[in-house]
């Protein structure tokens, strides 16, 4: 029973969510991320445990205010049974109706973040009224920094907040999503590989460094162990090697 109604509020969602793409044009697919050939591309979302953190904490906050509505049409009942009655279908929709709009908040929430990942940068998208796109490209990247408290556990889920030059590295005890408005941060919740991605960026940052990387250059073969010779370099070589042939005939 309880799977046929799991699949009938899935199929409404599935309807509300087209139509609402459709009226705000949101994209389902994730956003594109310019690479070279060859460049792989990995796109990932926050994992399904997220939704179910998400979905946990509203429930949670949602129960002390049930009850105290549960509480108060007791109360009327009691003192006015006549009021209490006529009052009841009122209380039952204050009751029900946040569980219904949180369910499709929560997912709206959920299907529209996407995090896209190259060698160079990292594309970061959330948004349905307003979509935010944020684009940080590793060889600015200052830190990563890993977030995971205790309920964040239990569903294995992390935060990782990535800081970019002039971001401040000092992991201050502000909310995530305070330091996500940030110019200078970024924000990847609710992932399950929080530690495997948080390695891959820190990598490709070094790689960056190590190579000189901007954003209109591809790594090279030998920028693993230092600059590339550009033919700028050559040309000054070649200057110089013919000014010393000058000196000594």
């Amino acid at each position: 029973m309880m799977g046929r109604q799991d699949d009938s509020a899935r199929r409404v969602y599935r309807g509300v969510w087209a139509a609402m793409a459709r009226w705000f044009k949101v994209p389902e697919a994730p956003p594109t991320l310019s690479s070279f050939a060859g460049d792989p591309i990995e796109s990932f979302r926050p994992s399904r445990g997220f939704l179910d953190y998400l979905k946990f904490q509203f429930w949670l906050r949602l129960l002390a205010v049930d009850i105290g509505l549960i509480v108060l049409w007791i109360v009327v009942v009691v003192n006015e049974p006549t009021l209490g009655v006529v009052l009841a279908p009122l209380f039952v929709v204050a009751i029900v109706a946040p569980d219904i709009l949180a369910y499709f908040a929560l997912h709206l929430r959920y299907d529209t973040t996407w995090y896209v990942m190259s060698s160079r940068s990292i594309r970061l998208r959330r948004g349905i009224w307003v979509i935010r796109e944020t684009t940080i490209t590793f060889e600015n990247v200052q830190n990563v920094e890993f977030k995971q408290g205790p309920l964040q556990r239990h569903f294995g889920i992390a935060n990782l907040i990535v800081q970019t030059a002039g971001g401040g590295g000092g992991g201050g005890g502000g909310h995530p999503q305070q330091q996500q408005t940030s110019e200078h941060t970024g924000l990847i919740e609710g992932i399950a590989e929080a530690e495997r991605i948080r390695d891959v960026i820190m990598n490709r940052m070094r790689q960056s460094r190590r190579a000189g990387l901007g954003d209109e250059q591809p790594a090279s073969a030998g920028s693993a162990t230092g600059p590339a010779w550009t033919p700028a370099h050559l040309k000054a070589l070649r200057e110089i090697l013919r000014g010393v042939r000058g000196v000594r005939s």
